[in-house]
């Protein structure tokens, strides 16, 4: 087989966080592992998966998924799993403590920014974030909009 016919040996399938960005300031990440059944790996393969509306939750000294949306496998059968089912974070006893400290706290929230392949297994990228009021958010839109403007002349001025 040529090299130009070679699949990539590192297949690469990220799901982001649109919103994450947007309405919350991310302070510190963590990366977890999720508790998966086999048809919810081969749809988020697929590219199949929303995490936009999702949030963690510590409860009973553990670190719970909700509001992910994993839609079901095409080619599934009767053992096809539930699309927004609640799922199970993994991440260790240290880190689970520190999250858990900060949620009940309050004022954060533990928010998903992206899903992705490492090594075969599905990571999910969480933060604890706390919220953006509206005029953060029209501060961001005008520091991003000169940063455009400051961008596009100085293409200009290199021409």
């Amino acid at each position: 087989m040529s090299a130009a016919k070679k699949k990539s040996e590192k297949r690469y399938t990220e799901i982001r966080n649109a919103k994450a960005g947007r309405d919350y300031f991310v302070d510190e990440r963590f990366e977890a592992g999720i508790v998966l059944k086999g048809t919810e790996v081969k749809s988020i393969r697929a590219g199949r998966a929303q995490i936009n509306d999702a949030f963690g939750r510590f409860e009973k000294g553990e670190l719970w998924l909700h509001g992910a949306h994993i839609e079901e496998y095409a080619f599934g059968n009767i053992y096809n799993h539930d699309a927004r089912s609640v799922r199970k974070l993994l991440l260790h006893r240290h880190e689970i403590r520190k999250i858990a400290q900060a949620l009940q706290a309050g004022g954060r929230a533990l928010i998903p920014l992206r899903m992705y392949f490492k090594d075969g297994l599905v990571k999910l990228e969480v933060a604890l974030c706390s919220g953006k009021k509206l005029f953060d958010k029209r501060d961001d839109l005008k520091k991003r909009a000169e940063l455009r403007e400051v961008e596009k002349a100085l293409k200009y001025r290199r021409r």
